[in-house]
């Protein structure tokens, strides 16, 4: 049986976006059961030569939508979001990165398949195929980002678990 590129892409960032979703929202209700101001995760760092929180989340948008709207474009680089987003904003942005991924037609991501994509930062460039690229390029990226903001959150004391990284499973349907 083949397995669809949106299959592999789209479902697979619905699935964990959902977890983010969720980490994100159990954060906020860390912060307001123990009177902390979720601004201060905004700009934390696991360590000092990496990139804060809000960053972290800015990447796993623009590793998901983003790459799909490279793929479609045939270029894509890295983040260019600078503002100073708060917390609610960057969970609002993984809300209108889920939204937008759902209204993507299957059809639309499977035709993506052998396009030419380059990744380009500054004068580097790194040629792909839109399916190459998402794979091994963009799947990896996103879950790196994703597993760095739950790092972070866990770092401050939000009571996660693997399930809250994981999202909602794409199971057997019953017959």
């Amino acid at each position: 049986m083949a397995i669809a590129l949106y299959d592999v892409t789209v479902a697979t960032f619905l699935q964990t976006l959902g977890g983010v979703s969720g980490f994100l929202e159990r954060g906020a209700a860390h912060c307001r059961d123990n009177n902390l101001d979720p601004e201060e995760i905004v700009e934390t760092r696991l360590w000092n030569d990496m990139l804060p929180f809000r960053f972290q989340v800015v990447a796993v948008a623009h590793h998901s939508r983003g790459a799909i709207e490279g793929a479609k474009a045939g270029a894509f680089g890295p983040p260019t979001e600078q503002r100073p987003l708060t917390y609610s904003q960057l969970q609002a942005l993984v809300e209108e990165t889920r939204e937008w991924l759902k209204a993507l037609a299957p059809a639309d991501v499977n035709g993506l398949e052998g396009r030419d994509v380059t990744f380009q930062m500054r004068d580097f460039k790194i040629p792909f195929t839109a399916e190459n690229f998402l794979m091994s390029f963009s799947l990896p990226n996103f879950y790196f980002h994703a597993t760095t903001a739950y790092d972070i959150l866990r770092s401050k004391g939000v009571p996660l678990g693997k399930r809250d990284f994981m999202g909602a499973m794409r199971m057997k349907q019953s017959a």
